[in-house]
This record gives structure tokens, C-alpha cells and sequence, in this order.
């Protein structure tokens, strides 16, 4: 018996040897893929991209924003996401001339135009300390502060990394934004 096991285990030893001196690359011969050719370099050139274009007209304030407004979440009681009183002095009412924002219709990218120059803000619904996520682009001045954002009734508030208000901005219809930093400085966002 021990005999049998003896050369049971022989035999799977050659058989695993042999097995293993069979296994040779398919590309020993030197016969392989050919090699790939050289991808084309040329030059890189880095040039001062032009300034945005100037912001359009302001449209008609009422049409815009009111078909907006009707994407906004519902809180149940169909009062959707309204302003909180908090007593901070922030809540505004929306005049019948100015129909309150949604986040969802000020959510996005903008262009912007404010004192100092031209550049670009996204606004985001990530939570952010005083609101939601902003990220400004390309911004002078107290622009270039603005990280976060919110919607009180009718106005978008710019807010930067500590949640402090840096510009209060009215809708002045077809996606626009118009107000003034807390600092004076004229400010404008639009698509």
C-alpha cells in the first residue's frame, strides 16, 4: 500500500512538471504585436481667454420666475420651501411684482458682471455653512469670497466660507440677478 501511494505521488509530480515546461509565452519567438506607433506631438500654446460677454437686457420679471417657482419641492402642505422666520432680519416677502425664488430655479452656472470685471459662479445644493455650496470663479473683490448661497423670498444671498452675507441680489427676470455687495460693489449674475 505504501508502495501505490508512493508512486501515485510520483507520477502527480511529473505530470505537474511536465505540465509546467509546456506553459511557454506565445511570444517567446520574438513574433509578438507589433509595436504601436508614436502618437504626434505639437505645440502647446496658452493664451488670456477673452472676457465673458456682457450681460443681456433685463427681461420681463413676473413670466420667468413664475414658471420657476412651480418646480419647487413640496413640504407636504404644498407651502413648498419657504423662508424660515428666524429673526435674523434676512426674510424678505415677495411683492407681487417679485414672485419668491425656488432653489431649484436659481440652482446652476452664471456668468457674472460686477465692478472689477467678468467671471463665473456655480451654485450648488450641497449644504454649506449658511446655505448651500457656491464656488466663484475667476472673481474680484468680495466676489471672489463667495461660497456659499441661499434664496430668501425674492432675493438670492451670496454668503462666503463663514456664512456672513456678501451681496444680496434681486431677480430681474430671465434668470438674472442684480444687486450690490456689502462693500458697494454692483454685481450681476446671469445665464
Amino acid at each position: 500500500m505504501k508502495h501505490q501511494i508512493r508512486i501515485g505521488a510520483v507520477a502527480a509530480a511529473l505530470l505537474l512538471v511536465a505540465g509546467c515546461s509546456r506553459s511557454v509565452s506565445p511570444y517567446a519567438d520574438n513574433s509578438g504585436p507589433p509595436p504601436l506607433a508614436p502618437v504626434p506631438t505639437g505645440q502647446v500654446a496658452a493664451n488670456q481667454l477673452p472676457p465673458p460677454p456682457p450681460p443681456p437686457p433685463p427681461g420681463d420679471a413676473m413670466n420667468n420666475a413664475a414658471l420657476n417657482s412651480d418646480a419647487e419641492l413640496s413640504d407636504g402642505n404644498g407651502q413648498g420651501d419657504l423662508p424660515s422666520g428666524n429673526g435674523s432680519g434676512n426674510t424678505q416677502v415677495a411683492s407681487v411684482n417679485q414672485p419668491a425664488l425656488s432653489r431649484n430655479s436659481v440652482l446652476g452656472a452664471y456668468k457674472v458682471t460686477t465692478d472689477g470685471g467678468n467671471c463665473q459662479i456655480i451654485l450648488s445644493l450641497t449644504k454649506w455653512s449658511g446655505g448651500y455650496r457656491a464656488a466663484s470663479r475667476g472673481c474680484p473683490g468680495k466676489v471672489a469670497d463667495v461660497s456659499a448661497w441661499d434664496v430668501s423670498g425674492s432675493q438670492v444671498i451670496l454668503k462666503d466660507a463663514a456664512g456672513s452675507n456678501v451681496a444680496n441680489l434681486n431677480s430681474s427676470g430671465n434668470a438674472r440677478y442684480e444687486g450690490r455687495t456689502n462693500g458697494g460693489q454692483s454685481i450681476t449674475l446671469y445665464r
